[in-house]
């Protein structure tokens, strides 16, 4: 272990000499950018666009990539053409690095009175050669980033710096625009609700959006640098891969990333998919019926291994019902097998069982204005919006005696892992980030860099104090909170949940002891509370690092003390006259400085924490808030054997322990020995998390192939490329499978004409030249499907002729898209059935993953002919009319409350939120999301033909496809034709009545 630790030092110590010249040359250019006026650097600053540009200039398509006839053999061909690309664009940054980085620097050091350390030149450097910069709290990783994204937006491409929540991706602009500003680059700000452009000159009367002008979603993309959080960049990304006009969609090429607490959004969030959602059909009575039979249901005592009628598995975080709970159930609704019934009572059955068991009240959700909404398990930060999959959020709803919302089905997913690997280059930043070096190398192939701190550390980290009982804890806890407030020092508490932070505060106030409480019910002070958490005998409680992304400086934040200083005379901040705000900033800096002196001499800032978290890297987080920039300070945890983590891998060992000492309950074991024991407890749970979210990576991988293929097929009806030509192939194929169902072998007497030219009719190409009589006089099957073929041809060209070139290729846009969509949603659908169950297939000895590889792949090529089937049934039924709006009218939208450019699609005028919806993964869901609103196309519905719920709660309604075209609209049915008449009855199971060889329900019974 010892050689593997110093291999891996030596490592990180030669990465950060390879770095030293490239600081060394930022270094000696200083003097010389320090003599040129603002306007020369921004000058110099596009003579280096022009070079870049010069240097990196894409190269051509090859002769094979061009004439190649296999799409997969072009695909690859277009990749590495790419990724040469990239590679001759790294290399001309490298060239101006040192140049790029000086300028950058003497900006920061004019308009924001602060010069980058050669530490954080060593970070930024780390972040454009594509790696994860370990830096520590404190240690300028909001200034580090965007140096190397000045120098990467010199390349033209766009930058994205990615944030894990809406105020940090709105502050950290704000912070650093004028830097970007100062170098002639524009910065755009991605916002749930909206999007804007940092513009010095923009005066607003909110100081929250102080020099942010509103613009359109595409704008802000279209900016050098773009500021948002994952949610938002990876939802736009769906969305965009859902529109019907190429100037609906917002992004542009994603080129290189850097993400901010990187840890949390590639490792916490990992297993959490995001999902654009529509509604589904569900009755609401089976979830409210569960929720009252599952409590009359009685736990197993804990350490019993038998009785009970259900049982929880702390270490996996599951609960399991005994025969005799199941047996209850079924006595209960009546009958005899519940897992036999009806498929869907087994599975309300587990999720209320999941609600009641495992999903507590305050420390996993919280019920607010009569919804639910969860917590999460690491920031401890509410997350409005996001839904738990699978029915269990509903079945947590009908626990709580809430509306239940209706369950939904996917309409577009993405996790994470796959959305962040679609960028030429990526880079994060966190200040804990060796402990998971493994994954990230293994999952997105990034190294990690620890950048050395400015100044050393010098923070006490105390052995962990182990009790008995959690109440004995608490009390000990309180009093070290009195001893260190009494010595004039600030104290951090840090809680699992939101129902602890409670308690704590509790004590805390029947003590007297003042004190700020920082959780999920609280999360709109935490900016404020964490920025003066660092004032003489301030005592804030977080709850799971609450307050990420904001520094608690020793004494106070000055601007902070300031905004409030004015705000208690009644003066709005971002209002106030320029000396009034300086002379409240210059008393507030004086208070602070004299604040942090007290508070360095009385030995800083204390870190208390209240239990251990399953990862080490978040325990980390919490010591890491004490002791930035050399500052003194302490941390301690309080632990004891109920806690969580203890009950489920350690608490054994240490009771003995403390059993053969002959403690008392309100005694602490204080060892090294005993934190060693925990640390090993935090790695094994890390390594048995690490193996999960690896397992949700190796089955989206399957998925993903499958998205980027039907995402590039939906890229080329886009740009219209080969519109008719795959209209044609469509229909020849599709044609060739009728003709040899039909006339089987070389025996006319064996073939059906009738039946073949029933079927021909069903796709819109019945006439006296396809009647059955017609083709038997056509003798031979080669003559029959060439005649049937040409008849095809000319009733594409007569459509062409009859509506115009230019409407005829919208209309075969509009069906293969809607086609795709529609097909590619229940596929999905398909896909998510087959994972829940594939894991069976284990017990037959056969890889569950290899079996969905083979089942995946299956079902893609049945969608494959599905789309080329729907197709060939559907354009030649579309009709277009001719429709002027009457003087004044405005046009149908598609969600009737809202315009479309609110919607944030067209790219013009202000952008709104993009629609609501949900994104779920281990369980949750994450963020809001629906599909688009197709700007100029009116009544289209949502891909699944399912209702899509806007923001206002109106609905677009599933009908017909339209499209507003100039002066014409152009429509078709929503679904094919309805069973014709004298057709007997069929099941969803049964052939299809078109001859196709189909069951009914792929084919016209959809």
């Amino acid at each position: 272990m010892l050689n593997l630790l110093s291999r891996f030092v030596d490592s990180n110590e030669r990465e950060l000499r390879r770095f030293e010249p490239i600081v060394d040359e930022i270094n000696a250019l200083e003097a010389e950018l320090e003599a040129l006026s603002d306007e020369e650097i921004r000058g110099r600053m596009e003579v280096v666009r022009a070079e870049v540009a010069q240097q990196a200039t894409s190269a051509e398509p090859s002769e094979e990539e061009l004439e190649h006839t296999d799409p997969e053999r072009r695909r690859e061909l277009r990749k590495a053409r790419h990724k040469a690309d990239v590679k001759a664009l790294q290399a001309a940054l490298d060239e101006v690095l040192p140049e790029v980085f000086a300028a950058a620097r003497e900006v920061s050091r004019r308009r924001l009175h602060m010069r980058p350390f050669d530490v954080q030149l060593l970070g930024s450097a780390a972040l454009h050669q594509g790696k994860i910069a370990e830096m520590k709290t404190g240690e300028g990783k909001t200034l580090a980033a965007p140096l190397a994204a000045a120098l990467n937006a010199m390349s033209g491409r766009g930058v994205h710096i990615v944030t894990v929540n809406d105020y940090l991706a709105k502050r950290d602009p704000q912070w650093m625009g004028p830097i970007f500003h100062g170098l002639g680059l524009s910065v755009g700000i991605i916002q749930h609700e909206g999007a804007y452009l940092f513009d010095p000159d923009y005066r607003a009367s909110d100081e929250r959006v102080l020099h942010l002008r509103p613009v359109s979603r595409r704008e802000a993309y279209a900016a050098d640098v773009t500021y948002g959080t994952n949610n938002e960049f990876g939802f736009d990304y769906l969305r965009d891969n859902m529109v019907v006009e190429l100037d609906q969609r917002v992004q542009r090429e994603r080129y290189f990333a850097i993400i901010d607490e990187v840890d949390n959004i590639l490792i916490d969030e990992a297993r959490t998919p995001l999902i654009i959602s529509g509604a589904a059909e569900e009755s609401e009575d089976l979830y409210y019926q569960f929720a009252r039979l599952v409590p009359r249901l009685r736990a197993r005592p804990e350490g019993d291994e038998e009785g009970g009628d259900y049982f929880i598995d702390l270490k996996d975080r599951a609960v399991s019902p005994t025969e005799d709970g199941v047996s209850k159930v079924e006595g209960w609704l009546k009958i005899s097998n519940l897992f036999d019934a009806d498929p869907r009572l087994a599975r309300h059955f587990e999720q209320a069982l999941r609600a009641h068991a495992l999903y507590k009240r305050d420390r996993d959700y919280l019920v607010k204005d009569g919804e639910i909404v969860i917590v999460d398990e690491f920031t401890g930060r509410q997350m409005p919006g996001r839904r738990w999959s699978e029915g269990l959020h509903q079945a947590i709803e009908a626990k709580e005696g809430l509306r239940v919302q209706r369950e939904s089905v996917t309409l577009a997913t993405i996790t994470f892992q796959n959305y962040f690997r679609l960028y030429d280059k990526l880079a994060g930043m966190t200040g804990t980030a060796m402990t998971e070096g493994e994954e990230f190398h293994k999952i997105y192939n990034l190294e990690v860099v620890a950048v050395p701190t400015h100044r050393e550390m010098i923070r006490e980290d105390d052995p962990d104090l182990v009790f008995r009982s959690e109440n004995a804890k608490f009390e000990a806890l309180i009093e070290e909170v009195e001893e260190v407030v009494e010595a004039g020092r600030p104290v951090l508490v840090g809680t699992v949940s939101v129902e602890k932070s409670e308690v704590l505060a509790e004590m805390l106030k029947r003590r007297g002891v003042p004190h700020e409480v920082l959780n999920a019910k609280f999360h709109e002070k935490e900016a404020p509370i964490v920025a003066q958490a660092g004032r003489t005998g301030a005592v804030t409680i977080a709850t799971n690092m609450a307050g990420r992304g904001t520094d608690i400086l020793l004494g106070g934040n000055p601007a902070g003390l300031a905004s409030a200083a004015l705000q208690r005379k009644g003066i709005n901040p971002a209002e106030a006259a320029p000396e009034v705000y300086e002379q409240a900033l210059a008393e507030a800096k004086a208070d602070t400085e004299a604040d942090h002196e007290r508070v360095v001499a009385a030995g800083g800032l204390h870190i208390i924490g209240t239990e251990r978290h399953d990862a080490r890297r978040i325990d980390n987080q919490l010591r890491g808030r004490a002791g930035r920039q050399g500052d003194p300070g302490s941390s301690r945890f309080y632990l004891s054997l109920e806690d969580t983590l203890m009950k489920r891998f350690a608490s054994d060992r240490v009771a003995g322990l403390m059993e053969r000492m002959g403690l008392e309950d309100d005694v602490a074991i204080e060892s090294r020995l005993v934190s060693k024991t925990i640390e090993n407890a935090q790695t094994r749970v890390e390594g048995f998390n690490f193996d999960l979210r690896k397992r949700v990576v190796e089955y989206d991988d399957v998925i993903n192939k499958q998205r980027e293929t039907i995402y590039a097929e939906r890229d080329k009806v886009l740009n219209n490329e080969d519109l008719t030509d795959t209209v044609r192939t469509f229909l020849d194929e599709e044609l060739e499978i009728l003709v040899e169902a039909h006339l089987p072998g070389d025996d006319p007497g064996a073939w059906d004409i009738d039946g073949l030219a029933r079927a021909v009719e069903t796709l819109g190409l019945g006439g006296p030249d396809t009647s059955g009589d017609a083709l038997a006089e056509l003798g031979s099957r080669a003559t029959i499907e060439a005649a049937l073929r040409e008849q095809a041809d000319l009733a594409l060209e007569a459509r062409e002729r009859e509506h115009g070139a230019e409407t005829w290729a919208l209309v075969e846009r509009l069906v293969l898209l809607r086609t795709i969509d529609s097909l590619w949603v229940e596929h999905l659908t398909e896909l998510d059935d087959m994972r829940r169950g594939i894991g069976l297939r284990g017990y037959s000895g056969e890889d569950p993953l290899n079996a969905f590889k083979k089942e995946a792949f299956r079902l893609y090529e049945e969608l494959r002919g599905f789309i080329r089937h729907q197709v060939a049934s559907t354009v030649f039924k579309v009709s277009v009319t001719h429709s002027v709006p009457p003087s004044g009218t405005v046009p149908e939208q598609p969600f009737e409350a809202e315009p479309a450019e609110a919607a944030g699609g067209n790219g013009s005028g202000p952008a709104g939120p993009r629609g609501p919806g949900g994104a779920s993964g281990d369980g949750r869901t994450a963020g809001r999301a629906a599909s688009p609103s197709p700007v100029g196309v009116a009544g289209a519905t949502d891909a699944a033909g399912s209702v899509v719920r806007g923001l206002s709660g109106t609905t677009a309604r599933p009908g017909t496809i339209r499209a507003q075209h100039g002066d014409e609209v152009v429509s078709g049915p929503g679904r094919p034709a309805a069973q014709p008449a004298g057709v007997p009855k069929l099941g969803r199971n049964d052939p299809c009545y078109c001859g196709s060889g189909r069951k009914y329900k792929k084919c016209h019974g959809r």
